[in-house]
């Protein structure tokens, strides 16, 4: 009889690995931290702002202090408008260290707009969001910049010292005196016991570098504290934000209606009133042949052509401007820019509820142009249109083709607007509406239009 051992069998843990991984990854994170270039950046910031937070312990004293104590006489409220409008130049200098200190960039609130006259001056100060709440800022930077950012920058100073106490203690060999007039080589005391052997120096310059490996994370929680604060109280708010775009979208739509009425009269210009010209000298020539006797039927026929093609080039114009179709509903205006699209386009459109005359309208040019694209850039074979309710009151509005893709995204408004999809984008806008764009490199590209019913 023969004995069989069985082999061992191998198991293993594939948690292990993302252990010993992740342990890996925070051991190189702490020993890495002391180094970087993130926590001198936050070092630095938070030394600046203990500065700058000593100088606004001295503006809030001098400035609404003083404010306060002359209030009572005819200078006193325009010194205090002017110091809390001047809250919003510290929000500047706060936001720039931000960006370059923190790494995190903030857009600007809107600008101060004050009212005509002095006293609308004075009202429009007083009722400004954005200067209440830089000052709200700066009461707190007075705190957290000040006195907090002071004892950080103690404690570092400190951590610092006692990691590299063995270099002081040896060079300028520090010397207490007891009580009982015994003199100790030491830089550190607690009672009566002095620190004055090598081992004990080592051991607390040990304690000193351990300690600079979890300073910069003190630093990083302090410096959040900041970005939040910062975030908070001197970025826009979402009013703030939604009156920015609602400017915008109405100078897109003045952008918008200017465009139009240039083409329109280029259009009237060189196509319409040049034939209407050409009408009238064929019926000029035409009266002047029959007054001599001679037969003006070629001359009408040519007049009678050309009222047909201005006609037809009126006709064009008036589509561009209001298309017809848009009088039975979208759907009918969607299925007729279908059929006259050169690429195959499949339509889906299911609105029970018509949408508001002007969101039409944004809809039915935004199909027009984005089938344009299809046609002319995607090399698509087919596209694909459906108008569908969003929600009770959105509609999306999506065209999509199986092109090559690769489309880029709106630019900003400020740099795009008036044309390709960042006027879209800007149309879209002035009715509270999105547009949005996915584009991978090989396709498929699918563009969506959200637009509220009612115009708003």
């Amino acid at each position: 009889m023969t004995d069989t051992q069985a082999e061992p069998t191998l198991v293993l843990d594939p948690s292990a690995g993302r252990t010993g991984s992740t342990a890996s990854k925070v051991a190189r994170a702490i020993l890495r931290a002391p180094i970087q270039a993130r926590t001198w950046k936050e070092f630095a910031y938070i030394l600046t702002v203990f500065i700058l937070g000593c100088f606004v312990w001295v503006y809030g004293f001098v400035g609404f202090g003083g404010g306060l104590m002359i209030s009572f006489t005819l200078i006193g409220i325009p010194v205090l408008a002017g110091v809390l409008l001047g809250t919003r130049l510290w929000g500047v200098i706060y936001r720039a260290l931000c960006k370059d200190l923190l790494d995190t960039p903030l857009d600007a609130p809107p600008p101060f707009r004050p009212e005509p006259g002095f006293f609308g001056f004075l009202k429009s100060a007083f009722t400004d969001r954005t200067s209440w709440r830089a000052l709200l800022f700066l009461i707190a930077q007075a705190a957290l910049g000040a006195v907090l950012g002071y004892f950080v920058l103690i404690v570092t100073a400190m951590v610092v010292f006692l990691a590299i106490s063995p270099i002081p203690w040896v060079l300028f060999h520090p010397i207490n005196i007891d009580a009982q007039g015994n003199e100790h080589h030491s830089l550190f005391q607690f009672g009566d016991s002095y620190v004055e052997t090598w081992p004990g120096v080592i051991a607390f310059s040990a304690v000193g570098v351990v300690l600079c490996f979890v300073l910069p994370w003190v630093l990083r929680l302090v410096c959040l504290v900041h970005r939040l604060l910062t975030m908070a109280l001197l970025s826009p708010t979402t009013r703030d934000r939604r009156l920015l775009e609602l400017q915008e979208s109405r100078r897109a739509a003045v952008v918008d209606s200017a465009a139009t009425l240039r083409r329109v009269e280029r259009d009237l210009h060189d196509g319409t009133q040049a034939r209407l010209v050409t009408i009238a000298m064929s019926l000029g020539r035409a009266e002047e042949r029959l007054a001599a006797g001679g037969d003006p039927t070629d001359l009408i026929a040519d007049a009678r052509a050309n009222s047909k093609e201005a006609l037809t080039e009126l006709r064009e114009l008036v589509r561009g401007i209001h298309p017809p179709a848009l009088e039975l509903g979208l759907g009918p205006a969607l299925e007729t820019l279908a059929a006259r699209c050169a690429v195959p386009v499949e339509l889906r459109v299911h609105l029970p509820e018509r949408p508001h005359p002007a969101v039409e309208a944004i809809a039915y040019f935004s199909v027009a142009e984005l089938l344009t694209n299809v046609v002319k850039h995607a090399n698509a074979t087919n596209a694909w249109v459906s108008a569908l309710p969003h929600d009770a009151h959105t509609i999306a509005i999506t065209v999509r083709d199986n092109g090559i893709g690769g489309v880029l995204a709106p630019m900003p408004p400020a740099l795009g607007v008036g044309s390709g999809l960042a006027g879209l984008a800007a149309r879209a806008r002035s009715v509270d509406g999105t547009l949005t764009v996915q584009s991978p490199p090989g396709g498929p590209t699918v563009v969506t239009i959200l637009l509220p019913k009612a115009a708003r």
